[in-house]
């Protein structure tokens, strides 16, 4: 039964979902903005049943097969060339995937398919089977392999592209709505339980202000608020700056902004600001 831990603060919707994905034996994915802690989810889930995570970080150039296992073709020829006596047994040149090493665990363990959303349309669909199954074959070696326990699997994706239906029915799906003010309260608490009261308040008002903000291309997600927290708390002028009423910057905002397009919008504000007093 998963709940939120000391380190990871899970809604009553996400802990439903975990345990409903668990329940029925499928796929969890998860969708929400960059920042939301989706990939720790993985990991603190794995801490708190005290099983094996197997991480698997999709890329824009991996395939499927990649994830089952890798035929090193090249390795055996180069061996055959030294007269290397390995190369008579071809499993010497099978590279186990993230899905084969977690089907060899004895205990349940958990794979994460991390931002799915980066591959080829045909990603998802070429794993419907093996995440279906729970096996998978080795032509190579002519193997069967099935998986001894069924990991609990959870998939991230950042919503960069649609995924097939068909492979969507085969998960149970939960969207990480941003956390509220209040939300966002006890999350900063679990990474900086001494932040003053004040600095907290203000951060957060400044935080919700710039995500609201019209003409913001990227919006700051929780982890950039966690970082930018961090700067203000070791930094007692950019503190005194931020708490500061009559003051329009914002202290310390290259943790916050991640493009030019927005540092010229809040300049151009403060600007604005100034004029207009």
């Amino acid at each position: 039964m998963f709940k939120s831990t000391d380190n990871y603060i899970a809604s009553n919707e996400l802990t439903l979902a975990v345990n409903a994905a668990i329940a029925l034996e499928k796929p969890l994915l998860i969708k929400g903005e960059p920042g939301t802690g989706k990939t720790q989810l993985a990991e603190e889930l794995a801490r708190s049943l005290n099983c094996k995570l197997y991480q698997w970080h999709i890329k824009s150039t991996t395939k499927a097969q990649q994830g089952l296992y890798e035929y090193d073709a090249v390795s055996r020829l180069r061996d055959s060339q030294l007269g290397d006596a390995r190369v008579h047994d071809i499993s010497n040149y099978i590279v186990k995937g993230k899905l084969w090493q977690a089907f060899e665990e004895q205990q349940r363990p958990i794979l994460l398919i991390d931002e799915i959303d980066k591959a080829d349309i045909e990603f998802p669909n070429d794993l419907l089977q093996e995440l279906d199954k729970m096996e998978f074959y080795v032509y190579e070696t002519q193997q069967l392999i099935k998986a001894k326990q069924r990991p609990i699997i959870i998939i991230t994706s950042n919503n960069e592209k649609e995924l097939p239906d068909a492979f969507l029915r085969r998960c149970f799906f939960h969207y990480i709505k941003f956390p509220t003010k209040e939300e966002m309260a006890k999350i900063i608490d679990v990474h900086h339980p001494n932040v003053k009261q004040q600095l907290l308040q203000q951060a957060l008002e400044v935080f919700f202000e710039l995500r609201d903000l019209n003409g913001i291309k990227k919006k700051p997600s929780t982890s950039e608020l966690i970082d930018w927290i961090k700067l203000l708390m070791s930094d007692d002028i950019s503190q005194a700056t931020l708490l500061d009423k009559q003051s329009d910057i914002i202290p310390l905002f290259g943790a916050l902004l991640k493009n030019e397009q927005d540092v010229s919008l809040i300049e151009k504000l403060a600007f604005m600001s100034r004029r207009n007093r």
